[in-house]
């Protein structure tokens, strides 16, 4: 073997075994298991009106270092625009936070609400994570709305923590 294919496969053995810790980190079992639990919790705390496990699931008890964002269809934004001609697709609304939603929920007269996941993705490489799913609230049963939810996660000391959400947001098909 020559000199040069020599340093070349000691390279790469070396950067290999080097790699291979970053490599192995990736979506490691426990991480993508406790990153589930996340999910569990978040949907069932909507489900059983928990604000306090709504709340603890996220980076910041201050909305405001969450992100929250919805994108409103085509369809959504010209039956907004019918009474609100300004009405776009991304609007930022400072008081539509992961607080306010929890607040309405849990509210006394907010009937039942459910989000329904499908398709749940995780990639995680131990430190930051993303979710993304496809998704359905139902509110007293019926579908209010439905779209793709994502959402970007960091483990930190206390566990993992959602630090962003952000989704699309379509109306059920009518049946009129």
């Amino acid at each position: 073997m020559s000199p040069l294919k020599k340093l070349a496969f000691i390279t790469f053995v070396l950067l290999s075994a080097i790699l291979q810790p970053a490599i192995a980190a990736h979506n490691e079992p426990r991480d993508v298991a406790a990153i589930r639990e996340i999910v569990e919790a978040f949907r069932t705390s909507i489900i059983n009106k928990d604000k306090a496990t709504f709340v603890e699931l996220f980076f910041s008890d201050k909305p405001e270092h969450v992100t929250w964002q919805m994108v409103d269809d085509d369809t959504r934004v010209a039956r907004f625009k019918e009474f609100a001609p300004e009405a776009s697709r991304v609007v930022r609304w400072p008081e539509n936070t992961y607080l306010a939603m929890i607040d309405a929920t849990t509210a006394a007269d907010s009937g039942s609400l459910e989000e329904v996941f499908r398709d749940v993705t995780i990639d995680t490489d131990g430190l930051v994570a993303s979710v993304n799913f496809d998704y359905s609230v139902l509110r007293n049963g019926e579908e209010a709305h439905w779209g793709r939810e994502m959402w970007h996660l960091v483990h930190t000391e206390d566990g993992w923590k959602i630090i962003s959400v952000i989704w699309s947001q379509r109306d059920p098909v009518s049946n009129e």
